[in-house]
Order: structure tokens, then sequence, then C-alpha cells
């Protein structure tokens, strides 16, 4: 008599045993460690996620599978275990050994092949060469499609854009896995590939076009996989947020698994959770409860990555929901008998308990070398070659040099090229939880084994350096004018956007070359894409544009040859993205809301932490020393605005902009605009910009804007800390409406090591020779005078810190240069310490290691007869009178840059901030803002 449908095989009617075979989880290091054992013996444990940090080779992995296997066996289990990993190839690997594994292109490289029998071939190969070593899950295909190219995490481990092509490589992937004997598991439902990432790892990315939508693009490759045989299906962690869907988390809602997966789609196989110890889910809900609430969605293995207390509380919380009656029996039966289903397809206790192992990877390798050498010479993509540069050896000659410029990137994980493989599956959402630990060759190391092969190619000298978030420094400027051609590496530079600037100025460099004659001479210049195509895809600036898909080492081998003409090009961009297409974003008009001291300072405070934490490796924060404080003048002839855009929930802040009227000149100031590093692109900055502007507008004699404020001394204007952040923001206000082609260069500096500083030679004697005497005065008894000199020779803000400093004696002075012979002041200094009120406003003082001292806004006048000399004169007195507090050092704030510099460079100065002071007229502003 055949069995009931619904009844499970014999041996199955324990509770404990059901539940273990729902579970898929991973763990630390690359033996069997206790807990690992405890929840295969203990717990039942039926699945096993192995990652980059388990496999450090090939062999090791072999042992390792096949111990846990006889663990399993040993303990009683009815069936072997899951054995699942990811291994899309290209970046992400998580089985690396370069003698017995081999490396194919990304899913993205192999669709610019064209040839989807190639990439059945490649599946096959990849899934061979798991099961050799006893993976019998693979975590694959990707079936997103990529509806923005931009800004997404997943890059070239999708086929591309168009539903159509992603559907087809997929299903080829998949027929390729399941024919070499692996399981399925498709990724990444309902869909990774156009996320918006909105705030922090505690937040989750979101989904928001509609099920609508989705179904016309995004959920096309998973239905046709899923008419064509899928084993599983990854239900990922997003967001969805539109008209008719509202859900939280995508894995734990039944509207996203029960409904659309199941019921519309009719996806009968398994259904795998996101990973639960994401830090957004254990943030928002926590394991228990999301385990009871996945399975309740209809997921019917639930992923947990690494942590052994977070996978009890996860079975804890799962049996207790079936004891309280929150899940059902048959529920649990049902996912059981799915389960087991696929065990049954892709494993046996004689296959797990005998793995091919290292005698079948090596009879593969000769042909898997084959495939992934032909695979990889088919990928590389000419997608522009304007000027007919390639191949390079009839472009320069064998005695030229050429130049290769690289980013300094992370290490490669497992030879990929981001994140190790569990993280990068499970997912691109929790960056909190990247593990570099299975590097196996760094990024550098590989550029430099690029610039070897390029130089053995060529037979000719190749000069390499690499390059960062600084910019084109003077070593590249140099080196481009000593060679004869140049080519500069990309590696996904849409978030990486210095990358992008980088090679943007190299290029105006290249096509600004002239010949000894004076003839301009255009350099040979080569862009070459090492990661997402998409860097330069729709930029036409760029005349040469090759694409690689990843970095690794053949990847990089084959691009050498494409570039020296030893092979033709045939790779194509994947998908429909053109030239023409251009990715907008929304523009949102925000709350903004006026300043409340006692609401807002705290999240001031920590929005200042944040900034300051953005500030670029080895670069500066202007915000150093800041706090909510510094921004509150409190001066009665000033009127202050500060607005805020903030979570009225949690009271955190996403932007700050702070305003003054200086009614003494009629001069409106926005002193800063701060948003959230992580809001950016988001409109904040426009709605706080806008409402200051408004404010400004209704003061009563307004005559002119100011962008920067020397009072309080954080921002003097767009600061200047690279030419390619100079060059965004000074974009960014002219669209705004500031004319940033008449800004004036504004500066503070900084004097280290005081008690070493010995004056230029002959300073001192030139001092003494000069008409010109030197004193310091206190008080307002000296104000009239002074105040005079400053009003008619100083910019705005100025007369503000000389009011502080003649009421702040003690802690506050003023040095004049006067000439001799009528006592007229030929120019003025504030000197001030810590303990003084000005030094509250002045953030580059307090940021500097104390005992320090302070000088800030030289006035000289039109009718001193040398500047640099009565300029040098008041500095040297004012260092002197620091030196006698035992100061280490002197900070120099509000310097005016016309020239001043070098001036004060010539002293022992050297630049701490640099900015661009804007000023406009009232008038323009208000038919500008009228209009």
């Amino acid at each position: 008599m055949a069995p009931k449908e619904d009844m499970l095989p014999p041996g199955w009617e324990d509770l404990d045993r059901q539940m273990g075979q729902l579970f898929m989880m991973g763990f630390d290091g690359t033996s069997v460690s206790p807990q690992v054992r405890s929840l295969i013996e203990d717990y039942h444990l039926g699945s096993i996620l192995l990652s980059a940090k388990n496999l450090k080779s090939a062999e090791e992995a072999t042992r390792l599978v096949l111990e846990l296997q006889t663990i399993a066996h040993d303990a009683g289990h009815l069936v072997p275990l899951l054995i699942a990993l990811d291994q899309e190839n290209g970046g992400v690997n998580s089985l690396y050994d370069e003698i017995y594994v081999r490396q194919f292109p990304s899913a993205m490289g192999i669709a610019a092949t064209g040839s989807k029998a190639l990439a059945h071939e490649v599946a096959v190969a990849t899934a061979q060469e798991l099961k050799a070593v006893g993976v019998n899950w693979i975590l694959g295909p990707v079936l997103d499609v990529l509806t923005n190219g931009r800004n997404q995490p997943l890059g070239v481990r999708t086929t591309g854009d168009d539903p159509q092509e992603v559907s087809q490589y997929g299903v080829q992937y998949m027929k390729g896995y399941q024919e070499a004997g692996l399981a399925t598991c498709g990724k990444h439902f309902p869909s990774y590939g156009n996320l918006e990432f909105l705030g922090s790892h505690t937040d989750v990315p979101i989904i928001t076009e509609s099920l609508e939508q989705l179904s016309l693009t995004a959920l096309v490759p998973f239905r046709n996989a899923i008419m064509q045989g899928l084993d599983g299906m990854m239900v990922g962690g997003v967001s969805m947020s539109s008209a008719g869907m509202n859900v939280m988390h995508a894995c734990l809602s039944d509207q996203v698994v029960d409904e659309l997966l199941r019921k519309d789609l009719k996806f009968q196989g398994v259904v795998v959770s996101e990973c639960l110890e994401m830090e957004a889910l254990t943030h928002n809900i926590g394991v228990g409860g999301g385990t009871v609430m996945a399975k309740n969605a209809g997921c019917d293995v639930i992923l947990l990555c690494r942590s052994f207390p977070v996978q009890q509380e996860a079975i804890n919380g799962l049996k207790l929901g079936v004891e309280n009656g929150i899940i059902g029996r048959p529920r649990i039966e049902q996912s059981l008998r799915r389960v087991l289903n696929l065990k049954s397809r892709c494993t046996s206790w004689e296959q797990a308990l005998n793995p091919p192992g290292l005698l079948s990877l090596t009879q593969m390798q000769p042909s898997h070398t084959s495939l992934s050498t032909r695979a990889y010479n088919n990928s590389i993509t000419v997608m522009r070659d304007k000027n007919s540069l390639l191949p390079l050896s009839n472009t320069i000659d064998a005695g030229e040099e050429l130049l290769l410029l690289t980013p300094l990137v992370k290490p490669l994980a497992a030879s990929g090229v981001s994140l190790s493989a569990t993280e990068a599956t499970h997912g691109p959402l929790d960056p909190s939880a990247l593990d570099r630990s299975a590097s196996v060759m760094t990024g550098e190391s590989v550029f430099k084994e690029l610039g070897r092969s390029l130089s053995r190619q060529r037979s000719g000298r190749v000069l390499h350096t690499s390059y960062t978030s600084n910019g084109v420094r003077p070593i590249h400027e140099d080196l481009i004018k000593r060679a004869s051609a140049v080519i500069v590496v990309t590696a996904d530079a849409n978030r990486n956007l210095y990358q992008q600037a980088f090679s943007k100025h190299v290029s105006l460099i290249c096509q600004s070359q002239y010949t000894p004659s004076g003839e301009r001479c255009e350099k040979p210049l080569v862009v070459v894409a090492v990661s997402s195509p998409y860097d330069f895809a729709m930029d036409a600036s760029i005349s040469t544009y090759v694409c690689t898909y990843d970095f690794t080492e053949t990847a990089l081998q084959a691009l050498v040859k494409i570039l020296y003409g030893e092979l033709t090009s045939t790779g194509v961009l994947p998908g429909s993205i053109s030239r023409s297409q251009k990715i907008h974003q929304s523009r949102q008009h925000w709350l903004v809301e006026n300043w409340n001291e006692e609401r807002d300072s705290a999240a001031l405070d920590a929005l200042l932490d944040t900034a300051r934490g953005d500030c670029a490796q080895g670069q500066r924060s202007e915000l150093l020393g800041a706090t909510s404080n510094s921004f509150l003048l409190r001066r009665e002839d000033v009127d202050e605005a500060h607005f805020v855009v903030r979570n009225s929930s949690t009271q955190a802040l996403y932007g700050f902009c702070a305003t003054y009227f200086f009614r003494s000149t009629g001069t409106g100031v926005i002193g800063c605009l701060i948003v959230d590093p992580a809001r950016r692109k988001l409109s904040i900055g426009h709605s706080l910009h806008s409402r200051a502007i408004r404010t400004l507008l209704q003061r009563k004699g307004l005559k002119r804007f100011q962008l920067g404020s020397r009072l309080p001394g954080i921002y003097l204007g767009i600061p200047t800390v690279s030419p390619v952040e100079r060059k965004r923001l000074r974009q960014w206000f002219a669209e705004l409406g500031w004319n940033t082609a008449l800004s004036r260069p504004v500066c503070s500096v900084v004097l280290r090591n005081l008690a070493t500083w010995t004056p230029p030679d002959g300073l001192t004697a030139t001092l003494q020779n000069a008409k010109v005497i030197y004193d310091l005065v206190y008080g307002w008894d000296f104000a009239r005078a002074i105040l005079d000199h400053i009003r008619t020779n100083a910019r705005q803000g100025v007369t503000d810190i000389y009011r502080i400093a003649l009421g702040g004696a003690p802690n506050c002075g003023i040095i004049r240069a006067k000439r001799s012979s009528d006592d007229m002041i030929l120019g003025s200094i504030v000197i001030y310490n810590e303990r003084s009120s000005l030094a509250e406003h002045m953030p580059a003082l307090r940021s500097t290691q104390p005992p320090v001292g302070g000088i800030s806004s030289p006035v000289i006048s039109p009718y001193a007869d040398d500047y640099s000399t009565v300029m040098q004169g008041l500095i040297l007195l004012a260092i002197k009178q620091i030196r006698k507090l035992n100061a280490n050092a002197v900070v120099m704030d509000c310097v005016d840059g016309d020239g001043n510099f070098d001036c004060l460079s010539s002293m022992g100065f050297s630049m701490l901030h640099s900015f661009e002071e804007v000023n406009c007229d009232a008038a323009t502003w208000t038919m500008m803002h009228a209009s």
C-alpha cells in the first residue's frame, strides 16, 4: 500500500529531530568547533553553511566536509547534511585553491561573452569542483535584475539590467549546477537589484518598486527559474514600501513568501531565509521572534551564520513557538518534507562519506584551466576606442615608458573583489559583518602583478604607482609628463567617487600636453574598469574605455593580451544600459525645523561625530574640536537662526544649518551646512539651504550674503581639502545660485614644536630696522583706533572677532604695528589663549594638542610700505607672547589666502584647513529667489 502523501518517512516523529532539519548554520574556523559539533549531535542540525573563513584549501575543505558528515552519521542522522556555500565566481568564491580550483568570470563577465552555452559549461565545471570536496548545495544562481546600475552593492554578481537576459543566463547556470549533481538556490528574492540605503546598518534597505513593476522586471528571472525546476530560493532581508505592500523584512512576511512566492509564482521548493543574525533584523525584532515569524511566513530553512548563542536562541524560539501553538506542527512537517525531498536529489550517505576529493580535481584541472582562460579571453570588453589607441604596441614604441595608475583597494576575499562569501550573499546589507580573514591576495598585489605582466608583454619600462582619495598629487603629474601613455584602473568608481574624479583629472592633464615646440599633443589614455563596467559606461569623455568585470589574476592576464593585440576583444556590455540613459536622484522636500538648543544639542554633537568619522583617511576634518556650543554666538548685535532636519521619533539629526545676520554690516551668513554622510543625495542639504536663504532675506537691512563664517570660525567657506571635493562642492553651491567664480581663499595654519622654533634668518634684524613699532594692548580703552583701522581694511566677521578680543582681557589681546613717525596703525592681529571666549568658536585651536595659543585675523593697512614685513612682525611678536605661556603650538585662523601662505610657510607654518569664501549681493539673491 502506497503511503499517504502527507505522511513522513519512518523515524521522523520526534519534534527536535524535525526542527533541526529546518536550520542552516555556519561557524568560525577551519576545523570542527565544539559548537558546530553540538549543533549536529544535540540539535540535529540538518544544513551547514561554509564560507571563505572555513575553507583554506581544497584538501582541507574535503577533510572538513567529510568530518562534518561523519559526525552526523555517527550521531544517528537519518539523512546526510546539506553542505552549502557560495561560488559565484568573479569576486565571490568561498572555495579558493590556486592549484586545484579554477577561477571563472563573474556572472556579468560571462554574460559579456554573449554565450549561454559558455555559461552552462562554467556552471558545470564550478559545480563539479564543489561536488569533489563534498559540497551538495550551491547558493546560486543570482537572479537579480540590476535595474539601477549605480550604487548597488551586487554589481557584477548580476548578469545585468535586462530581465530576459538575466533569466536566460540564470537558467543555464541552474541547469549546469544540477547537471553536476548540486542542488540550487536562487537569490535574492524578490530582488536586490535596486535597493535604497537610507540609514545605518540597523536600518533595512528598501525596495520601493510596486508589485506591478517588480512583476514586469525583477520577478521575470525568478519566475522562469521556478518553471525550469529551481530547487531552493533565498528570500532577502529587505523591506518593501509601495502601494499594496508594506513589509519590514521580506523573509518574515507571508505576503512575500506564502502569497507572492508560493501562490503567485507557484514555487514548491525549499525557501531559505536571509541570515537572521543581520544587525538590522536583530535590532528591530530579535532572533527568537524573527525565527517564529520566518517560519510562519513560509520559510522552510532558517539561516544563522555564525554565533552559537544566537543559533541556540533561534532553535529555542522555534520550539517555543510550536509549544505555544503559534506555529502548527503541519507547517513544520511540510517544511521537513521539502528538505528531505531536496536531500534525496543531491546526496546520500554513500556520496557524503566518499567524496571524490583531490584525485577528481586533478583530473578536471586541464579542461577547467582551458575553460577559465577561454571564458576570460571572451569577456574582456572594449566599450570605446575613439582614437584607435589599441593595441598599445601601435601607439607607443618599445623604448617609451608606460604609466599604470591603480587605486588602493581592500583585500580580495577568497580571490574575489569584495566580500567573503557568506556576507556577500547574506548580504550586502550588513557592513558590520564583513570578514576579511580569508584574504588570498591584496588588490595592490594583483595590480603589481598587472604591472609586471604589462612590462613582460611589451619588453619595455612600466611605471606603476597607486592613487587614493587625496586625488592627483605632484608625483602623478610628474609621471604623467614623463610617460608616453597612461593606463588608469578603476574599481567600482560609482561607489568610490574619488576614482571617477581622479580619472577625469588625469584625462584633462593628458589632453593638455604640449610638444617642445608648443603644439598641443594629447597623450594616449586608457581607462580600465576592473569591477563594475558602469564607471564610465555613459561618459563619452573617456575615449578609450575597457572593462574586465573583476580583477582576478586571470582576468588581468586576459586584459594585457587585449591591450597589446595578442587577442581581439569580443566582449559586449550586457543588458540595455546605453550612453543616453541617466539615473536621476529624486528630489525630496524635507521638513526643516528651527534649532532647539535643549532638544537638539546632544543630537548635533552626535551628527558632528558622524561627519568627522566620514573624513577620508589622511585628511583632517574641519569639525575637529567643534561642539554644538561652537555655533552659538549669543551676541546682541548678531541675529542667529539655525535649522535642522531630524527624525522626530529618534531625535537624531539628519542635517544642520547655521545662519547669522550681522546687523552692523548688513551681512547674512551661512556658517555651516552639515548632512549625515549616510543620508546625502536625498535633498536634505537643498531643503536646509532653501530655508536658510528665505530666513536671511527677511532680515531688515540685508545688503549681502556670505558663504562661510569667520565667527564662528568652523567653516570659513567652501572646504578645499582636495581638488575633487572642491570641484564637487563648488558645483553644488553654484547650482544653488552662489557665484563661486568670485570666491576668495582663506585658511587656518599651525606652527608646531614651538619650544624649538627659531625665526627665519634675518627676520629679527629686518624688523628692528623697519620704521614700525609693535605693542600688545588689552581692553576697550584702545577700541576706537583699532576698530577704525579694522572697518576700513577687514572683511566681514573680522570686526566681531576684534570686539570679542577687546572685551576678553586678560585671555585675549591685540598686537598693533604702528608707524613710529605718527602712531598710525599699519597692522593688527588678535592673540588669545585656550581659556578665552573666542577659543570656543575656533575649533582649529581646540583640536590642536594643548597647551596651545591662538592668533587670528591679521589686518594690514594699505598704507604699510611693506605688507610682508608688517605681517611677519605681528606674527613674530604673537609667537613670542604665546611661547611665554609654555605653549607647544600656535594656531592662526582667518588668514586671507591671497599670497599670505608663502609668507607664513617661510616662518614654519603648515596648512590646517583651506576654504573659499563666497560673497554675493543681496539684490541678486532677492531677484533669483523671487524667480
